[in-house]
């Protein structure tokens, strides 16, 4: 219970859903965390709940002058910083191409790639002067293979693969590892396409997707949390530039019993035997 253990981390979007389910991880490891997030009515409840190892600041993540706030208070309050999520985000533009319009397409990218590289440019110069330090950003199975999520949010997500791997490079002669987390479908009220959906709702949402997934349940915010401790944490030191697929399997492909018959069929292999010469 002590892999994180006078480590500090800020994580956006660490109200709710994996952001909160990671803040409570990191905290059950040792870490202070800094929970930025633009509710503050649940942020504010979260950092009551888990006491003083925690604090809370209202940070929309889309404006650089909140990033760089989010930075400065938590080196300010807890005196370093050894972590990053980068986890905030939403569903962004949906619909067909022709009917996205460019404040939606402006942002969707604010809030899901631009936050990612405000967060990274923020934090280096911190971690450079301390010598260490982990990134992480929340990307997606999204970002690997076409079709499972909006076109913007697609795209963001692959991009923000893309920046992991580049910033990487640079900042690993700083001592500084930058890392990326490619969810599969999580029960939160973002997966519902609905920030205030109650917790009858995610159940409906683990019930029916439940079949589609080879291990046979959805994911929870604890299966990302875990992958970001991990990353965070001083066993994955000589990790860097990666993405992390972490989906139950889902981006594989489909569970064996809803592949087509003729696939599973059990047939005997029959070998042919050469001429005699």
């Amino acid at each position: 219970m002590d892999r994180l253990m006078g480590k500090v981390a800020a994580i956006t979007g660490g109200a709710s859903g994996i952001g909160a389910g990671t803040v409570r991880r990191f905290v059950d490891e040792g870490a202070q965390v800094l929970i930025a997030d633009l509710d503050q009515a649940k942020g504010e409840a979260l950092a009551t709940e888990l006491g003083s190892a925690t604090a809370f600041l209202r940070t929309d993540v889309s404006k650089e002058e909140d990033i760089a706030a989010m930075v400065a208070e938590t080196t300010d309050r807890f005196g370093r910083i050894d972590a990053l999520f980068n986890n905030a985000g939403f569903g962004g533009a949906l619909g067909p191409i022709e009917s996205t319009t460019v404040a939606d397409y402006d942002l969707t990218m604010d809030v899901l790639l631009k936050s990612v590289f405000l967060g990274i440019k923020h934090v280096a110069p911190s971690m450079k002067a301390q010598g260490s330090g982990s990134i992480i950003s929340t990307a997606s199975v999204a970002g690997l293979r076409a079709g499972y999520a909006p076109h913007l949010y697609s795209v963001a997500k692959c991009a923000v693969i893309h920046l992991t791997k580049t910033v990487a490079l640079e900042l690993g002669e700083h001592g500084i590892r930058v890392n990326a987390i490619c969810p599969g479908f999580i029960a939160t009220p973002l997966a519902a396409g609905r920030p205030d959906a109650d917790e009858s709702q995610i159940d409906q949402m683990r019930a029916a997707g439940a079949a589609s997934q080879v291990l046979g349940r959805v994911g929870e915010p604890l299966d990302i949390a875990n992958m970001a401790l991990f990353l965070a944490s001083d066993d994955a030191e000589w990790i860097t530039g990666q993405e992390f697929v972490v989906d139950g399997g889902f981006e594989a492909g489909p569970p064996w019993s809803r592949w087509p018959k003729f696939a599973r069929m059990e047939r005997p292999i029959r070998h042919h035997r050469p001429p005699d010469r």
